[in-house]
């Protein structure tokens, strides 16, 4: 069997990893997630979109993360227009069932579109460039007054499934109060729309190099989880955004194991 790999991580007090209170009783039950990895061509190479979280919140609070968030019970209506991939082969790829699979596709494309603004959905054959009609429906979705197949049936838009990717799936450790099982996607940034920071979840956003921001979290101007640390040093690995979509990728579940030591955590990530 492969042996873990090890990852030693500074974490303030305080912030990024928290102890549930009841350590000796069971563990949290995860809650499934989605988070979208948003890639584009830069003049010096692949950037991603990423957002710090604002301090104080619940998960992650202060952190610098991707989009995407849990998911919603709306997110699996089968009756959203789809264009790709079905739900039986995210299904395949990210050791789920269909209802889940389908579910955790959706809220990938909403949770994007929430956070970021970029909305993966048009036509059945094309994609849309222009999203500023759409503005108030962002708006609605972030405080649940409409569901995902509610705005899109409304706009008469298909979800464009062909547009995303699979890249991970991770859960959170066992010791932490709050728990997500979350299935990591990749997308590219659709030409014509732009990535901004309009949410109240996040202090600010923009594109960068993955390895600029890992050098940013070795030097204390930005703080990593683990998952995203790791995922941007994979994502270091590539020239063009078209060469991440046409990765092949294998998706196990990452589970890691929190091990704290006076000021650092040591991270434990075993492949399921």
């Amino acid at each position: 069997m492969e042996q873990p790999k090890e990852f030693v991580f500074d974490i303030p007090v305080g912030a990024g990893v928290a102890t549930r209170a009841n350590a000796d009783g069971p563990p949290a039950t995860p809650k499934d997630a989605a988070t979208v990895i948003l890639v584009r061509d830069g003049a010096d190479g692949v950037e991603i979109f990423l957002q710090h979280r604002v301090k104080g919140m619940p998960f992650a609070g202060g952190m610098t993360v991707f989009p995407g968030g849990g998911v919603d019970q709306r997110d699996a209506d089968a009756s959203v227009a789809w264009a790709g991939p079905d739900p039986s082969w995210w299904a395949s790829r990210f050791g789920c069932d269909e209802a889940l699979a389908r579910a955790l596709t959706c809220a990938a494309v909403r949770e994007t579109f929430e956070e970021s603004g970029v909305l993966l959905a048009g036509g059945p054959d094309s994609v849309l460039t222009d999203v500023t009609p759409y503005a108030a429906a962002r708006q609605a979705l972030e405080t649940r007054e409409v569901s995902l197949a509610g705005f899109l049936a409304d706009a008469g838009l298909t979800l464009r499934a062909d547009l995303l990717r699979p890249w991970a799936h991770w859960i959170t450790p066992e010791q932490e109060p709050r728990r997500y099982d979350t299935r990591f996607f990749v997308a590219r940034l659709p030409e014509g729309q732009e990535a901004d920071g309009a949410t109240s979840e996040a202090s600010s956003s923009g594109w960068q190099r993955p390895e600029d921001a890992i050098a940013d979290a070795r030097e204390g101007r930005r703080m990593l989880m683990p998952p995203t640390w790791l995922t941007l040093s994979e994502l270091a690995e590539f020239a063009t955004a078209d060469d991440v979509l046409n990765a092949p990728r294998e998706i196990v579940r990452i589970a890691p194991t929190l091990i704290r030591e006076n000021d650092h955590v040591r991270v434990v990530l075993e492949k399921r």
